[in-house]
Formats: structure tokens, sequence, C-alpha cells
């Protein structure tokens, strides 16, 4: 059975808000039908600094635990490539069959520039 974690930096400075829009989602996706990763997505933002910011929930469905070590994802909007990089997280580990928040950042040069960065997907490459 899947359950949400959150990871302990997000645990602590999350806004009751954001807290329960990430479990709206989860018991809304927790149940998807898959033994792979998926990323239901969250929020997405530019910050100061032109950062393409990606917020998703990272579904782990797999009987493995899912680590971050030049793990190349995409972000896609209406199925083109908009952002690609390879991502290392040392320290974020996700269990078997646990969902978890995360946020991607696509620095300036990683991303192709859009009006709108709504209702994209983010998937392993």
């Amino acid at each position: 059975m899947q359950q949400l974690q959150f990871e302990s930096s997000w645990d602590k400075q999350l806004a009751p808000q954001d807290r329960q829009n990430i479990e709206k989602i989860f018991q809304e996706t927790k149940s998807l039908n898959s033994t792979s990763v998926i990323f239901s997505p969250i929020r997405e933002a530019i910050n100061h600094k032109d950062a393409l910011l990606v917020s998703v929930l990272v579904h782990n469905f797999t009987k493995n635990q899912l680590f971050f070590n030049q793990t190349r994802l995409q972000y896609r909007l209406k199925g083109k490539v908009v952002a690609e990089l390879a991502f290392t997280f040392p320290d974020l580990v996700i269990p078997p069959h646990v969902s978890m928040p995360w946020t991607f950042i696509f620095p300036k040069e990683n991303y192709q520039t859009h009006t709108s960065y709504k209702d994209g997907l983010l998937e392993l490459s």
C-alpha cells in the first residue's frame, strides 16, 4: 500500500495549505495502477534566478528504493521536451511504495523559454 512521506526539511517548512494540497494530490493518485516511478504535478514556477522550479509528488510504486544519482529527467509541455537535466541528490532516498514531494530545479540554460509551464509532465528519460 502506497504511503505519503515528507523529507525532513519539507516536513518542517511546509505551509498547512501546501500540505493539504499535497495530501489531496496523493489521495487522488496513490492508487494508480503502476509498478514504476510516476511524477504527479504540484506546481511550476520561475524563481528570482530565472530557474524553472517543477514541484511534483514522486510516486515510487516499485519494490526498490529510489535514488537520484545522475538521474536524467525531462519536463514536457504538450509532448515536447522543454527542459532536461541529470539530477543527483545524495541524501534523497524514496523507499518502495512511498510517495514524496520534491522540487526539481532546472537552471535557465537547461530549459526553453515559454509563456507558461503549467500542465507539463516530468518524466524519467
